[in-house]
């Protein structure tokens, strides 16, 4: 039989004996980043470790009220590319901040409109085979992923029958223009089953007109529930707690696998919610560096606003002094021209005068 392995204290450092006669199966698979149990030990007893007296066990220091912001509570859906990935692992800060930056300098440049899945857009690109070297696609947004500069929405249209979709990367440099069609909301965050529905629910005009709502309204949300009626389906809808989708009536053994795949558990799962977002700092963190940049933004066009109009004035003002100048040399040359104008005058009349002689005899 395997013997455990038993710590051995020298002082007060805890030390691991060898596991060379404890058998591999005994051994706990450690994780990437845990540390030592026995480390942990000597760090709990160490004196910088303890609980000062008078502390409360769980407080806190109070946070000021300076580094304290309250994000709104649709942050999460107006700028879902700013949120990173709630993966710890693949999160990286110094990655975070600059992909920051580089999407502040791109929302610049183009003006970025708020939609959300279920939204009617057109996208105006570079296309260098296009006629106008232009592109303009309308469609509805039937997903958005992925986080910080690889954020990427899809828009999908019937055009003579066939289904198109095209991915665009939100913050690609080909594309010139965001048009908002008609903003709305619908009750799922994934649009894909239109692909299994009828056309008309994704078939809209290129010439369509914008739909303006009246100021001061939030969001529509569109409660429309699409019934499935292609014969064969790209995923199991079934297996998908979708809640604007009508299915139709499915044989009891799709049911019961249905039933037996479903997982409620997880509705009440608050770890798996815990992962899934960020943390309140973090957030707020966030929100700090896009209330600046919006401070930023405004003064940037304030600016670039002044420079149109030094540039607009300037050509004007040339062509004032052109003007002024070309008015003073017809001036000069008037004026040469009234000096000389009194020698002529007067040998005219006396050619007169004498056709006149020569008349008169």
């Amino acid at each position: 039989m395997a013997l455990l392995p038993s710590f051995i204290k020298l002082g007060n450092v805890l030390l691991e004996p060898r596991l060379n006669h404890v058998s591999l199966v005994l051994v706990r698979y450690k994780q990437r980043g845990m540390i030592n149990d026995a480390l942990v030990e000597h760090h709990r007893n160490a004196p910088l470790g303890k609980i000062k007296k008078g502390a409360a066990v769980g407080v806190f220091p109070p946070k000021s009220e300076v580094n304290m912001i309250d994000t709104p509570h649709d942050f999460n859906y107006v700028y879902p590319e700013f949120l990173p990935n709630p993966i710890p692992y693949l999160r990286d800060r110094v990655l975070e901040k600059l992909e920051r930056l580089d999407i502040f300098r791109r929302r610049q440049q183009i003006d970025i409109p708020e939609f959300y899945v279920g939204s009617v857009l057109a996208v105006t690109s570079a296309d260098p085979y296009a006629p106008n070297r232009r592109n303009r696609f309308v469609g509805i947004c039937i997903k958005r992923e992925r986080h910080g500069l690889k954020h990427r929405f899809t828009l999908r249209n019937i055009i003579d029958g066939l289904g198109v979709e095209i991915i665009y990367e939100l913050y690609n440099p080909t594309i010139t223009r965001i048009e908002v069609l008609k903003l709305e909301r619908r009750l799922d965050d994934d649009l894909t089953y239109l692909r299994d529905a009828d056309p008309e629910h994704c078939t809209f005009p290129f010439d369509m007109e914008p739909v303006k709502l009246p100021p001061g309204s939030g969001v529509p949300l569109n409660t429309i529930q699409v019934p499935i009626t292609a014969k064969y389906w790209q995923y199991k809808w079934e297996r998908h707690d979708l809640k604007g989708v009508l299915l139709p009536e499915l044989p009891r053994s799709i049911r019961k696998a249905a039933e037996k795949s479903g997982e409620p558990w997880k509705l009440w799962d608050i770890m798996a919610h815990y992962r899934k977002e960020i943390h309140d700092d973090d957030r707020a963190e966030i929100y700090q560096d896009i209330l600046q940049h919006k401070q930023d933004l405004a003064k940037y066009r304030t600016d670039s606003k002044e420079s149109v109009k030094l540039t607009r004035t300037r050509p004007k003002l040339a062509s004032r002094l052109k003007t002024a100048s070309n008015e003073s040399d017809n001036e000069q040359e008037s004026n040469t021209l009234s000096k000389r104008r009194p020698s002529a005058s007067v040998h005219v009349p006396q050619m007169s005068t004498v056709n006149d002689e020569q008349t008169n005899k």
